[in-house]
């Protein structure tokens, strides 16, 4: 009785006796409705209703409803994103009460430029609808912090932000005296997910003459196989061009796990009729969604798709037109050297161009030898709009001849098509089912299919990328979209994604970015190079390596000095991203490669891997506490950041950060009375006395103290981009108008292969493939052939299928080991998520498959220990039957901290790079390969790995032995 009592007061029969009588009431009204009687006498007639017992009206605690009703109540709302370089790039309404965010919701107002496409709204994942935990989350830095124990060890000591940036600038100012600038470094990845943070510290790396790490490459995101044979480093559709293919085939791309807002469009394809084909080693999230599903073996993607190329040609399914005007199938290869044979060489061949050298040699209908329209040497560099491959006579594709040349008499020469036939001529449907376990016939039935669709389209993923051949795999696979002519269309071609790898607002960025010509490096090669493994490699791999440098194909930093000693690195800055986490051989450099650097910043809004192993930590805004830009190539809206409350704690932004540093740094220059240093690359003085003011300056307008803040850069950037502001048109889109709603980008910049059409989704490679544009490589083509010295010696001149090179001993380490990307996490962000560990099993798992588990004596939940000749990390084991036997599965970003031996995924793993990834290419003056940050150099290899896994006993798990 007391307890009702209780309840009737917090509960006023007045308020809920009323509402379930009116919801009784319109229960019986309905009924009395039904048989036509008695409503119609009196509608409101609400006489003999019973009460309805309330279900929780005995319950005396009922705040938590007010609770739950203030979720829906707030004082004002931003619009924001996250910078996690996820490729979503989802636009975010975040909910703001007494000063704090209170939750997120997905925006719902992206414009529909295409109305025969499912609309694009909304876009979000499980991620980014809790984000909001981040930001008052306990592992939040709120303060400048100083290390005072091991690098590692986590202790800590609250500093000031004067002495932190004091102590930063001394180290600085000291380092640059010594004319050592290129020792210093700043790794941060992808602009596109906020182009103002990564601007603040390049800005200021250039400044200072320090060096820019590449990321892309680093990280095996970076499919080389596409600069190598399209001259791109990537440029795919947005994802809505999914809807109009009728048949797509996803490789090694887990759409569904890692692509979440733009899975619908796959999912939707399927009610425009488009067939869907999944190419993943386990069954995976997206197979289970796709109408067919083949399971190669890890790795032999390539031989896979070579076997495919086979049925395509052998059947005569190809694009005869497409492959003799867009391709080098035509071109002709000297049988003495491997070499193309250049128009220089033909005797008698006249031809209209500055560099003959550089032209290439096909056969028309009638025998006649005719240059190779759109060649490099007939082009005004790299990429040229004014000169074009179309042709005004019929190449043949299969040629075998003789030719006199100028140097070597009568040779023999044969197209590249006759080399490929011969090439595809080992990939038989037995040889296919061997290497790959895929069936003989379905791998045959699924080119035909691929081959015979109006609109064929491949959607690639990592999962290619991760190996040591993945370069291979890339041109296995491209292969197949230029055998078909399956690109260049809408609804066609090969889309890879792999981050936010393509931001729209290049040119802005870039000019914000890198206010005077700096330094850049392959973060692969500085990170192999400065670990000391070299010397482990094997003796071509270090010639190779060596060649590279001495030759200048690839950088190195510091540089070599005229002494011919060349220092190490001192002072490494990271920002926006977590190096050290993500580092393969992460072994090696904690062992070898942190003790040489005097000091390690990290600006960080959480302490993550990064944090732990720096010397000093800058607290800096989260998501939701500043202003920046966000893109993605995944479809062709720009939305911004926008600050729904004050950063937390001491927090600044990125761009204030930098900007005090750099006034910090004037200051100490000032007082040392600090001269200029010539850059000993660049015609230009680094005058730290000048810093900051040169930090600040607008140099498109002149105007000093024009970019204090970050709203300002992001109006930068919005204003001298050809995206956001067409040059001859009065169309702009400013920071206002994309702070109302999502704005679709006007036009495009030169970095892109097609031109934007009204009402359509953005579709590449059109300038080369309908305007005829000659493609940005050697040939002018899409080219299959590479007549690189190295390649020819490595017999890798065309696509070709190789196994895997491991360090480990198969009958030792019987495991492959696969590390992708997972669901609950993107890259370490959210890894440590409370909610997000809660929808798995709150600590890192290993995926094996029961044959495997059984093998070894391991049930689902035991601790197991994963091991190789590396390392050795302790994990939990969870049974996956989706899972191919002989493949152990832990997907990446765990951190360090979340390992009882603060070891994680990439401590199995070696530093592996390939020699072809390091060529300059043509090798005198690599027009078409040549280092660039995040457009070509060698990658990381994460993939080719192999482990054991036992059971940890009963007590081995403290420290207990069992091997």
């Amino acid at each position: 009785m007391s307890n009702q009592q209780e309840t009737d007061d917090t509960t006023p029969d007045d308020f809920s006796t009323g509402r379930r009588n009116f919801l009784k009431g319109l229960g019986a009204a309905a009924a009395v409705g039904a048989t036509g009687i008695g409503l119609a006498d009196d509608r409101f007639a609400m006489d003999g209703l019973e009460v309805v017992d309330d279900p929780i009206g005995s319950y005396p605690y009922r705040d938590w409803e007010d609770l739950y009703r203030e979720q829906w109540d707030w004082d004002s709302t931003a619009r924001s994103t996250h910078s996690v370089n996820c490729t979503g790039s989802c636009s975010w309404e975040v909910y703001v009460r007494n000063g704090q965010v209170w939750r997120e919701e997905q925006a719902a107002d992206y414009p529909q430029f295409d109305e025969s496409l499912p609309d694009p709204n909304p876009r979000g994942c499980q991620k980014g609808a809790c984000y909001s935990d981040y930001v008052n989350a306990d592992h939040r830095v709120l303060h400048p912090l100083r290390r005072t124990g091991q690098r590692g060890e986590g202790k800590w000591k609250r500093i000031s932000w004067d002495e932190a940036l004091t102590e930063i600038a001394e180290e600085v100012v000291d380092t640059v005296q010594d004319e050592r600038y290129d020792a210093i470094s700043g790794f941060t990845p992808i602009p596109a997910m906020s182009p103002i943070s990564f601007a603040s510290g390049s800005r200021l790396m250039s400044l200072l003459g320090g060096v820019s790490h590449s990321f892309y490459d680093w990280y095996s995101d970076l499919p080389p196989g596409q600069p190598i044979t399209w001259g791109t480093q990537t440029d795919n559709a947005e994802s809505a061009d999914w809807y109009n293919a009728d048949y797509i085939i996803a490789w090694g791309s887990n759409v569904n796990v890692t692509r979440i807002p733009d899975a619908k469009y796959f999912l939707e394809a399927a009610y425009n009729g488009t067939k869907r084909v999944g190419v993943f080693t386990d069954y995976s999230q997206t197979a289970i969604h796709c109408d067919e599903w083949l399971g190669p073996d890890p790795g032999s993607d390539t031989a896979l798709a070579l076997g495919m190329a086979r049925t395509i040609v052998d059947e005569g399914l190809y694009d005869e037109a497409h492959l003799k005007e867009q391709s080098d199938m035509p071109l002709l290869v000297r049988e003495d050297t491997e070499k193309f044979l250049r128009a220089s060489e033909v005797a008698g061949l006249r031809v209209d161009a500055d560099r003959p050298d550089q032209v290439f040699v096909m056969r028309d209908a009638d025998g006649n030898l005719r240059a190779a329209p759109g060649s490099l040497g007939a082009r005004d560099g790299q990429h040229d709009e004014t000169a074009s491959i179309e042709l005004d006579f019929d190449p043949q594709l299969a040629v075998e001849t003789s030719v006199r040349t100028t140097d070597s008499g009568t040779v023999s020469v044969r197209s590249v098509w006759n080399n490929l036939r011969d090439e595809l001529s080992n990939y038989t449907p037995e040889y296919v089912r061997e290497e790959t376990e895929v069936g003989r016939e379905t791998h045959q039935e699924i080119a035909r299919e691929f081959a015979e669709a109006e609109r064929g389209k491949i959607i690639h993923g990592k999962g290619v990328n991760d190996w040591y051949h993945n370069d291979l795999g890339n041109r296995a696979i491209q292969l197949l979209v230029t055998l078909t002519g399956h690109i260049g269309r809408q609804g066609t071609g090969l889309d890879h994604y792999v981050g936010q790898e393509k931001i729209w607002t290049h040119e802005g960025w870039n000019k914000l970015s890198n206010p005077v010509p700096g330094r850049s490096v392959p973060t692969t090669l500085w990170t192999y190079y400065h670990c000391d493994v070299l010397d482990n490699a094997d003796r071509q791999t270090r010639q190779r390596v060596q060649t590279a440098i001495d030759e200048d194909w690839m950088p190195v930093y510091p540089a070599e000095r005229d002494e011919g000693n060349r220092p190490d690195p001192s002072v490494l800055f990271m920002w926006r991203g977590n190096y050290f986490n993500q580092a393969k051989g992460n072994v090696a450099i904690e062992e070898r490669l942190w003790p040489k650097l005097d000091l390690i910043v990290d600006v960080n809004f959480r302490m993550d891997s990064s944090a732990l192993y720096s010397d000093i930590v800058l607290p800096t805004a989260s998501h939701y506490e500043k202003y920046d830009l966000s893109m993605t190539d995944m479809h062709s809206y720009v939305h911004p950041f926008t600050p729904a409350v004050e950063p937390l704690g001491e927090a600044k932004t990125d761009w204030q950060i930098f900007r005090e540093l750099a006034a910090k740094i004037q200051e100490v220059a000032r007082e040392r009375d600090a001269p200029p240093v010539a850059d000993r690359e660049f015609d230009r003085e680094i005058d730290l006395q000048s810093i900051h003011e040169d930090f600040l300056r607008d140099r498109e307008s002149g105007e000093d103290d024009a970019l204090g803040e970050d709203r300002a850069a992001c109006e930068f950037i919005l204003k001298h981009s050809e995206e956001t502001n067409p040059e001859g048109t009065d169309e702009r889109i400013t920071f206002e108008d994309i702070d109302e709603q999502p704005r679709r980008v006007l036009a495009v910049g030169d970095h892109w292969t097609s031109d934007l059409a009204e009402g359509e989704a953005y579709t590449p490679w059109q300038r080369y493939v309908q305007d005829k544009q000659p493609w940005p490589t050697f040939t002018g083509r899409q080219q299959y052939y590479i007549d690189h010295d190295w390649f020819l010696e490595m017999d890798e001149e065309l696509p070709t299928y190789k196994r895997s090179p491991t360090l480990q001993d198969k009958s030792e380490y019987p495991l492959n080991y696969a590390t992708p990307h997972g669901r609950w996490s993107i890259h370490s962000t959210w890894r440590d998520s409370e909610k997000m560990l809660r929808l798995q099993r709150g600590e890192p798992v290993v995926h094996l498959n029961p044959d495997d588990m059984e093998e070894r004596g391991i049930e689902d939940g035991d601790t197991v220990r994963i091991y190789n000749d590396l390392g050795e990390v302790e994990i939990q084991a969870k049974r996956y039957p989706s899972g191919e036997p002989g493949t152990a599965r832990m997907y990446f970003a765990w951190e360090r901290f979340q390992f009882p031996d603060r070891n994680n995924f990439n401590s199995l793993v070696p530093l592996y790079m390939k020699p072809t990834q390091l060529v300059q290419y043509p090798e005198d003056t690599g027009e078409h390969l040549y280092f660039k940050p995040n457009y070509w150099g060698p990658t990381g290899v994460n993939s080719d790995v192999r482990v054991e896994v036992e059971r940890i006993g009963d007590g081995e798990a403290d420290g207990g032995e069992s091997r």
